[in-house]
């Protein structure tokens, strides 16, 4: 039987679904296969890029949990790529490499003053409440008023974060560094813009409902934001979950107001126009042109140019990739250029033994359940390559290790991984909250609990 030896870069849900499907797709060859990742954890963004009050979703962390524990696959964590191993080092030890690095970066957002002081990507601020452990241990949140741009679950993430009593997170595995920064936040508004109309946004019925019941956090919408056209009209009646969202947020429409400490504001048909600082280079003010429907489910400007005074602003626009070493990048797009996921070259050639599945093949779109079928597709294309895959020169598995060993890499392994959950889950017991779990922040911290 014909032995493959497969190494996978990134151990976030693309990867390890990958994984996971080769080992149980594959009866033609003896398979191998190891995972790199960057950080000294498993899991990826369902670890470091889901909101800590979102339980539900990071139980999909159970069912990795389960591929990881099976035994056949290893894991080789705080390793970097391009800086630990590189891709000649791939293949000298394996057949083919698969990326699943993700898009852990923020789109950009090209209005005169983004790069003002007070406005971030949301990226660095859900890392950061997510005690990711590359990012600064604190957050400057001395905003009365902030402005978050985008009409995805991101964006609704981090206006949750924003708008919420940091005490109403002490259930979850917030991180202390982050509860404190919360705690003496003195925010009072939070106000999200979105380009079109409530019809046509990306978020989902469940993000958007678990918004309205946060405490002590009045919900304002704007009635000149529901004069729908035809086309919403029909989105509406045609799509259950556009149904339910206009459902919850004309519930909103009817809730006394005024009450509360804190407001959230949800503007519709709002174009970002510019974002104006104050004279020491300090975010003062956001202005937005008022749109309208098109008749065609898009927007046109009305030319009415609005302002409201924030101290800082969010762009939740979208995530994008980052290059990696020796392997083509697509700038426009943040991606490996692929064909269902096989690597392509500057010349639309495909390249032996390169492979991507996840965010960095497609973009960041969809939801962690699309990274199945995505990542089958990718296999199929693996496995039928096999005369163009690679003949490495050390494919001995007792290599890697010391390979790495050789270079000082402190690696973790699965083991170690079950050391700092023990250790997290136990802080989490004994808190003066007791949760589910605290986090470990520090990247030397979780590297020696993991190796002790």
């Amino acid at each position: 039987m014909t032995k493959l030896r497969l190494a996978i870069v990134g151990a976030g849900p693309a990867g390890i679904y990958a994984a996971d499907l080769l080992v149980k797709a594959e009866r033609h060859f003896d398979v191998s296969i190891d995972l790199f990742e960057q950080l000294p954890a498993p899991y990826g963004l369902v670890r470091y890029g889901v909101a800590p009050d979102h339980p539900r979703i990071k139980g999909i962390i159970t069912a990795l949990r389960e591929v990881l524990d099976s035994g056949v696959i290893r894991f080789f964590g705080n390793v970097r790529y391009g800086v630990d191993i590189t891709l000649d080092d791939l293949k000298k030890h394996y057949n083919a490499v698969i990326f699943a690095t993700g898009a852990i970066g923020d789109a950009s957002l090209d209005i005169p003053g983004i790069d003002a002081e007070g406005s971030y990507g949301a990226a660095d601020f859900v890392s950061w409440f997510d005690g990711h452990p590359d990012v600064p241990r604190t957050w400057p949140l001395e905003a009365e008023s902030v402005a978050v741009i985008g009409n995805g679950n991101v964006a609704l993430d981090i206006s949750r974060i924003l708008a919420k009593h940091a005490d109403d997170l002490l259930v979850t595995e917030i991180p202390q560094n982050v509860y404190e920064g919360l705690k003496a936040s003195p925010v009072t508004d939070v106000h999200v813009f979105g380009r079109r109309g409530p019809a046509q946004v990306k978020f989902t019925p469940l993000e958007l409902r678990e918004l309205g019941e946060m405490n002590d956090v009045d919900m304002i919408v704007y009635d000149e934001d529901f004069e729908l056209d035809e086309a919403s009209k029909s989105a509406i009646e045609s799509n259950k979950q556009v149904f339910v969202i206009n459902k919850v947020l004309n519930q909103w429409r009817e809730r006394e107001v005024g009450a509360a400490s804190r407001r959230l504001h949800l503007h519709f048909y709002a174009k970002p126009l510019e974002l104006v600082a104050d004279e020491s280079g300090h975010v003062s003010e956001f202005r937005w042109e008022r749109t309208r429907p098109d008749g065609a489910g898009g927007v046109v400007g009305t030319g009415e140019i609005r302002s409201v005074p924030v101290q800082a602003l969010y762009r939740a626009i979208g995530y994008f990739g980052s290059p990696l070493d020796g392997i083509p990048f697509d700038e426009r797009h943040g991606v490996i250029p692929n064909h269902e996921g096989q690597a392509l070259d500057d010349h639309n050639e495909v390249i032996p033994g390169v492979y991507a599945t996840g965010w960095i093949k497609r973009g960041p779109v969809g939801l962690i359940g699309h990274t199945k079928s995505d990542a089958m597709e990718t296999i199929s294309h693996l496995v039928r390559d096999q005369a163009s895959w690679w003949s490495p020169a050390e494919p001995a598995e007792e290599s890697v290790p010391a390979l790495l060993d050789s270079r000082g890499v402190q690696f973790t392994d699965i083991e170690g991984w079950h050391k700092l959950d023990a250790h997290e889950l136990a802080l989490g017991e004994a808190d003066a909250h007791p949760r589910t779990r605290v986090k470990v922040v520090p990247r030397d911290e979780m590297i020696a609990i993991s190796r002790a």
